[in-house]
Parts: structure tokens; C-alpha cells; sequence
């Protein structure tokens, strides 16, 4: 009978190559963790195989059928996130009783919210970092979506999103009031007669709309128009307004940039409009961390 491989110690190398596995699992496959973990996919192969062999099992499936944890695959990401869980833990309760602040904050915001004015997030994380060299920021830009169930599941410590349904398990801090408006780009056809056009007129024209989750006031707006392309985000349908051949809705401080060299136009602003509240989504019964709510208190 084939002796069973032990692991006889868990080195920060061991660490690293886990934290690689957990990644891979929940992007679905080594083509998709590429550009989170910012390394080929052949990088991610020699890790996996690396780590497969210090464990002396196969954790995954891939190849032309597709990526899949194999059952020793699913029982080693189980104790993984309950080890991982572990140190964090281990991490926030030693803040607890260090006077210099240590640890990460994970935190999953939605593109294009640099360019707000007030600027709450990104002076909450300058006043957190100035608590001490130890604290490590991890910004992850991806959908609304994504992030409430990044906070759910433990990937994210806080997010940045649109309050539109509350979801069981999560609490919102009301961060923002944001507006958009309907724009065109200098070379639509729209942009020399953008103050007088009306919804009976907009339908001539092709128009971008989100394929995230809104509200139930920006829906209306948005079934005015004539839907010819989506974007997962509004950089995407800033993209596609640019191009002069489509019309879309984008938040009046992210498209101000447009606005002030004359490549972009509000159409008929007193009549396509939208407002949205945007929160601050953390997990409900989350254990104390320090980190996590010296940020809050910042903002």
C-alpha cells in the first residue's frame, strides 16, 4: 500500500501558494485568475502544480473539459478558508491590544467613484493608512453586484455601492447623492440640438444601458431609450458614448471630464436625469475588527 503523503509543517510559502488556490476556485478556472493575481496562466499551472504536489493530492480538474475542484480539491479549499479566517482573526483580535494598527482591509468599490468631489473614500483610506505602517489597503473595482456578495461571503471587509435593494445580511451607510444625466459625444448627430430633444426623438437613436442591478426610477429612464448595446460599468458606457454612435446615462462628476473639453453634452438635462444614493455595504454580526471600523469611523 502506497505510504500517505503527510504535510509536516505549513511554511508562509505554503501560504502564498493556498491563498493562489483559493483564487483560482472562486474565478472558476486559471484563465479568469489571471488578471487578479496579475500573473500567466502558465504562472498559476506551475503553482497549482506545485502546491498539488506539497499536498500530495489533485485538487482540480482542467484541461478541454473545463476547470473543477476534484472532492480532495473542495475539503482542501473548505479548511483553507477556515484557516485563512483564522489568521485574520488571529490579526484583528492582536490589533486589538497593539497600539500601532495593523492588518488589511479588503474593500470592493465600483469604477468611476474617483472622481467624486467629496472624495470620502479616498480621504477615510488616507486617514487610515496615517495610523500606522502596518495597515494594508486591497482595492478590488468590480460590480455592484459582486461586491455585496463579496462582503457576504468574507472577500471583501466593506464595499462601495448603489443603494437600490437592500439584501438580507448586509447594513448600508449612506455615502453619496449622485446624478447623471444622458450624454452624446461631440459627434453624434445629437450634440448641436442636445438641449431641445425629446423622448419621442431619443428613440431614433442608439443608446447604451447597464447590465447591473438599478433602481426602479433609473429602469424607466433607461426603457425610453433605444437599446442597442450594455456595459457592465459606466467606464463601459463611456466607451461607447465616445464613440458618437450611441447615447447613454453617466454620473455628472465622471463625465465632467468630457464635459469641460467639449467632447461630451447633457441631452435635454431638465428631462433625462436620475439620482441614486450610494452606501457603504459591511456584513451583519461581523466579528470586531479594528481596521475595518477605524475606516468607517473615518468616513
Amino acid at each position: 500500500m502506497k505510504a500517505k503523503h503527510m504535510l509536516a509543517q505549513v511554511t508562509d510559502f505554503d501560504l502564498k501558494l493556498i491563498r493562489l488556490f483559493k483564487t483560482v476556485s472562486e474565478s472558476g478556472g486559471f484563465a479568469a485568475a489571471e488578471s487578479t493575481l496579475g500573473i500567466s496562466r502558465s504562472a498559476i499551472s506551475l503553482h497549482m502544480s506545485d502546491l498539488e504536489k506539497r499536498l500530495g493530492m489533485r485538487l482540480c480538474q482542467r484541461g478541454r473539459g473545463g476547470f473543477s475542484l476534484t472532492d480532495e480539491g473542495l475539503q482542501v479549499l473548505q479548511a483553507a478558508d477556515a484557516m485563512l479566517a483564522a489568521i485574520e482573526n488571529f490579526r484583528t483580535d492582536v490589533n486589538g491590544i497593539n497600539e500601532e494598527l495593523r492588518g488589511e482591509l479588503n474593500i470592493g468599490i465600483m469604477n468611476s467613484l474617483v472622481t467624486q468631489s467629496q472624495m470620502r473614500i479616498t480621504n477615510a483610506l488616507s486617514r487610515l493608512r496615517s495610523k500606522g505602517a502596518g495597515v494594508r489597503i486591497n482595492i478590488s473595482m468590480t460590480t455592484p453586484s459582486e461586491i455585496e456578495k463579496g462582503v457576504l461571503d468574507g472577500r471583501f471587509h466593506v464595499g462601495a455601492v448603489p443603494l437600490i435593494t437592500p439584501i438580507s445580511g448586509l447594513d448600508y451607510q449612506s455615502l453619496y447623492e449622485e446624478h447623471s444625466f444622458l450624454y452624446c459625444s461631440d459627434q453624434h448627430p445629437l450634440y448641436e440640438w442636445a438641449a431641445q430633444v425629446t423622448a419621442t426623438e431619443l428613440k431614433q437613436f442608439d443608446a447604451v444601458v447597464p447590465s447591473y442591478r438599478m433602481t426602479p426610477a433609473a429602469m424607466a429612464q433607461n426603457q425610453q431609450l433605444r437599446l442597442s448595446a450594455t456595459a457592465s460599468d459606466r467606464e463601459g458606457i463611456a466607451f461607447l458614448v465616445l464613440t458618437g454612435k450611441y447615447i447613454g446615462y453617466l454620473p455628472d462628476h465622471y463625465a465632467k471630464q468630457w464635459i469641460d473639453s467639449g467632447r461630451m453634452r447633457a441631452i435635454n438635462p431638465q428631462e433625462f436625469s436620475l439620482q441614486a444614493e450610494l452606501a457603504m455595504v459591511t456584513r451583519q454580526g461581523r466579528r470586531p475588527n479594528l481596521v475595518l471600523e477605524t475606516f468607517l469611523d473615518a468616513l
